[in-house]
């Protein structure tokens, strides 16, 4: 199997701080940050690697999550691509681990554009994505 680390989602709270700081002090390619502004996408991205972008999800998204997430500065999730058929597998071990699917599948955003996405939690809580690209994937933004 093969996997990549598709992505990793910040908590903010001084957004304009933020930004800048991914933009301008770290030097990171934003994406999507006009289509934010205007409002039609409901967070920026920023290029880490041509396989890895960080997410900075604005107060509007996390703002009421369960206790340990409530907070700007604080990990969200992190996010592992892997083939659809590997995909697969990994649900039937979650369901036959008795771990729950907390969401999913549903289509996201991501460092390749649109994918195919399931939400869990490891025991410790600690949420994470896994998902797939289809081939027919196009980009978004």
């Amino acid at each position: 199997m093969k996997y990549f680390l598709d992505h990793i989602a910040v908590n903010m709270v001084h957004e304009a701080e933020m930004i800048s700081f991914y933009r301008d002090v770290l030097a990171f390619p934003a994406e999507r940050l006009d289509t934010y502004r205007a409002g039609t996408v409901p967070f920026p991205s920023f290029r880490l690697t041509s396989d890895t972008i960080i997410d900075l999800f604005p107060e509007s998204m996390w703002k009421g999550m369960p206790a340990g997430e409530e907070s700007g500065g604080r990990f969200n999730h992190f996010c592992y691509a892997l083939a659809e058929s590997d995909w697969n597998a990994l649900r039937e071990r979650l369901a036959a681990s008795r771990t729950a699917e907390e969401e999913g599948p549903v289509r996201r955003w991501g460092a390749h554009g649109y994918a195919i996405s399931m939400y869990f939690r490891d025991p410790d809580g600690n949420l994470i994505e896994a998902r797939y690209y289809p081939d027919d994937t196009e980009d978004g933004g």
